[in-house]
């Protein structure tokens, strides 16, 4: 009996932990449907911005110069991971690749900035140090929060820091893998320069090419500034969908252990009730048995 009730009590924790990786699974599909819409959204963002820009480039053929990436002066690396667990070999896989792609790059100096502590400790592990890290919330407010301390980062990485290339490195949703991502670099500075040109050559929609009347070097600072802060909400916001995408297929792989151990729990919980309940019927056989020869013969 005491190892029919040792089963027992196993087969409710794992009905327990069973219910607490469905909570996880859909928690994690809510979080990606949200995350994707915000994706979508920061496309549209991204058009108005690039608009603004076209409209400058068109108007001021000197603003249409770029710099070419250069290997003097420091780099500047921004590692996205994950500020939670669960999520199988999410940071492993980024943080190995941008160990990788930092390791081909002929800077200076390197300075690592990480997003999310998970990831951190990756960096650390494997030799790499890191200047900062921030930590961050689920919700929006804490991404807009820690993206704000990332651009003011890289202003003093460019203004003080003599930043000669600052490059994103994040994992990005794809349907092409198994594991629902792939790690991705992004270089938010200096400006591509092909995507520049292709800017102020793109043609306009309508036949007049509207004006503005604010300072020009001002509007064009801000603009710049705003799709620096797009660049860097798309990564964080797609390595989050990612994370997510990563913890539900854990989540499922998780789901699918439970219910097979939960199955030989219950078949050999099974096996044991019965086997005690035929020992009770043979004990109660033998008294009735015992009963029977009673009182002995002479």
């Amino acid at each position: 009996m005491v190892e029919l009730e040792r089963t027992s009590r196993r087969i409710r924790n794992t009905i327990e932990l069973q219910s607490v990786v469905k909570i996880m699974k859909a928690i994690s599909s809510a979080n990606i449907r949200e995350y994707e819409t915000s994706v979508r959204s920061l496309a549209e963002y991204n058009k108005t911005i690039e608009f603004g820009l076209q409209i400058m480039l068109q108007n001021n053929n000197r603003l249409m110069t770029a710099k070419k990436a250069e290997e003097k002066g420091s780099l500047g690396a921004i590692v996205f991971g994950s500020e939670q667990g669960l999520c199988g070999n999410f940071n492993d896989i980024i943080a190995r690749y941008a160990l990788e792609r930092i390791a081909e790059m002929n800077h200076d100096e390197r300075r690592i900035l990480a997003v999310g502590s998970r990831v951190l400790a990756r960096l650390e592990d494997a030799g790499q140090p890191v200047e900062i890290c921030f930590s961050f919330s689920g919700d929006f407010l804490g991404i807009t929060d820690v993206m704000g301390k990332v651009l003011d980062r890289i202003d003093e990485w460019r203004l003080e820091n003599n930043a000669a290339q600052i490059v994103l490195f994040y994992n990005r949703p794809t349907a092409a893998t198994a594991r629902a991502f792939s790690p991705k670099m992004a270089r938010i500075f200096p400006i591509d320069p092909v995507w520049f040109a292709s800017l102020g050559k793109r043609e306009w929609h309508s036949h007049c090419l509207p004006t503005y009347s604010m300072n020009k070097e001002m509007l064009f600072t801000a603009l710049i500034r705003e799709h620096l802060f797009f660049s860097l909400y798309r990564a964080f916001v797609e390595s989050l969908a990612s994370e997510n995408s990563s913890r539900l297929v854990s989540m499922q792989a998780a789901e699918k252990n439970i219910e097979e151990h939960l199955t030989e729990l219950l078949a050999h919980y099974r096996k044991q009730r019965q086997e005690a309940i035929s020992s009770e019927l043979l004990d109660i056989l033998t008294g009735y048995e015992a009963l029977e020869r009673w009182p002995p013969s002479d």
